[in-house]
């Protein structure tokens, strides 16, 4: 179940590789449906806080006319950062999936659990590494060829 929604993020994930931002998607789900769908747009819309989930949460909530996104599951390419994990908790989203984990980011169980915080006033169920070799994989070889391409550039 969980892989087949991953998959809808993944191509999510190819539309922000299609023009030049980094690979990742996420869709939201709520009663078997996807309400919201979104990828990162950091360097195309020249903004900090374009990632992905954000542009996600914002749709679904204008969808359902409501912050308040109980009963949604939200699937992410990449595990959450600081910002989205906040995001995440603040819109009361209530199970996390995500693909590969964020060793410089990561807030879903890497560097931190936020969004499992008993401190907070709601917690979400996390579900890692669905799909990480292959959401992992699509940043691994999106960063290695713009390497390559800046390499390429200076010479």
């Amino acid at each position: 179940m969980h892989e087949s929604w991953m998959r809808e993020a993944l191509k999510q994930a190819d539309l922000a590789e299609s023009i030049g931002e980094v690979p990742i998607g996420a869709v939201i789900v709520k009663d078997n449906q996807i309400i919201a769908a979104a990828y990162n747009r950091r360097e195309i819309d020249h903004q900090a806080i374009a990632h992905a989930e954000l542009l996600a949460i914002e749709i679904a909530c204008q969808r359902l006319k409501t912050w308040r996104l109980n009963g949604c599951t939200l699937y992410v390419t990449l595990e959450p950062c600081p910002m989205c994990a906040g995001a995440i908790i603040q819109s009361r989203i209530d199970v996390v999936v995500f693909g590969a984990s964020d060793p410089k980011a990561g807030c879903a169980g890497t560097l931190m659990n936020l969004l499992d915080d008993p401190r907070f006033n709601h917690q979400t169920e996390i579900v890692s590494g669905c799909l990480a070799e292959e959401c992992g994989g699509r940043l691994t070889s999106f960063f290695r060829q713009l390497r390559a391409e800046k390499r390429a550039n200076k010479h």
